[in-house]
């Protein structure tokens, strides 16, 4: 009895501890987006006395018009996973620039709905991090080979000459570049 007693205490144990170790944590500026996972006593510290900027480059999208473009997402885990460590959203500073078949992601609703017969479900997360300070940037050359113009495109995101113009100025100003 008390062999089966301590083997149950036992795994009980253990798989509260596998789960506290998987399971999401919110994130502090991203809310509804970003979720990330606590990492306990890890070998390299993150300096939180630091400021990061990162410039993510997206030129992927989902296969299945009904489901979000992972690699926006990356924005908001980027944010959210510094934030919860206990970095201050001053210190976190992104951008994304969007071009290749991403273009489609920053398309206003009735523009992508018309085209792929579902809700864009990018927008609410495009919005969010624009609200976080976030720059969402269309390449202006893949807008133009798309014969996208602005007012295809949610207002959140901005123009630019082309995505190489975006990511090396952003460069040139102390973001590093990340490319998915």
């Amino acid at each position: 009895m008390k062999k089966s007693f301590f083997l149950i205490c036992t795994c009980i144990t253990f798989s509260t501890l596998i789960t506290a170790q998987n399971s999401r944590v919110e994130g502090k500026i991203i809310k509804d987006f970003g979720e990330t996972f606590a990492v306990n006593n890890p070998e390299i510290k993150t300096d939180v006395s630091a400021d990061l900027k990162v410039i993510l480059d997206v030129s992927k999208s989902s296969e299945d018009k009904g489901v979000i473009n992972k690699y926006i997402v990356t924005a908001a885990r980027f944010l959210n996973m510094h934030a919860n460590v206990g970095m201050k959203k001053k210190q976190l500073k992104a951008a994304v620039t969007i071009h290749g078949n991403a273009w489609q992601d920053v398309l206003k609703n009735d523009v992508y709905k018309a085209k792929f017969g579902v809700d864009n479900p990018n927008l609410k997360l495009i919005k969010q991090l624009n609200t976080a300070g976030v720059d969402v940037i269309i390449c202006g050359q893949t807008a133009a080979f798309r014969k996208m113009n602005r007012k295809d495109v949610t207002s959140e995101v901005k123009f630019a000459l082309s995505a190489m113009t975006a990511l090396l100025q952003y460069q040139n100003n102390g973001y590093k570049f990340l490319k998915f």
